[in-house]
């Protein structure tokens, strides 16, 4: 592990005034940098330094618009769950390449208990999703495969509790 990537999993010395920033930028990072100084009560100048500061240390991944899957025809959320037999480094780089390849896999997660991946996929219809399970099981040798169709999203936040 490099040097930036051990500093990025120490967890960061955050103040009272960064939590008061990130709660914000976590709202909505269009701000104007005068604009969010005024709202938690700083100069400009020290509000882009610590905006600088936090980009910088990883604290804040990266900025980007949140969109409604809906809107845009990504009608339907389906979960995998993934048990394998299959634990050597050639086997996950091989999944790994998999679940990178396909935009419409959004989250991948290797879990700890009975089901080892669990993956998250956003498509347009029921037949895509097909298409793209039948790609993922062609590409990679699982054990046990279960996916589920989300009915409804009762709870989708992409702010982390501060």
């Amino acid at each position: 592990m490099t040097k930036s990537e051990q500093k990025r999993r120490t967890p960061a010395k955050l103040d009272e005034m960064d939590r008061k920033i990130l709660i914000q930028l976590q709202k909505d990072a269009t701000w104007s940098m005068d604009r969010l100084a005024k709202h938690v009560g700083v100069s400009k100048t020290a509000a882009w330094n610590r905006v600088q500061r936090m980009l910088e240390s990883g604290v804040i991944k990266r900025q980007v618009s949140v969109l409604d899957p809906h809107c845009i025809g990504l009608l339907e959320t389906f979960f995998i769950a993934i048990k394998t037999n299959q634990h050597q480094q050639g086997w996950l780089e091989q999944f790994n390449s998999v679940i990178q390849k396909w935009p419409e896999i959004i989250e991948a997660h290797r879990l700890a208990g009975d089901i080892d991946y669990l993956i998250k996929v956003q498509v347009a219809s029921t037949r895509d999703f097909d298409e793209l399970y039948k790609n993922i099981v062609a590409e990679v040798e699982l054990y046990s495969v279960t996916s589920s169709l989300s009915m409804e999203v009762m709870k989708h936040e992409t702010a982390l509790p501060l």
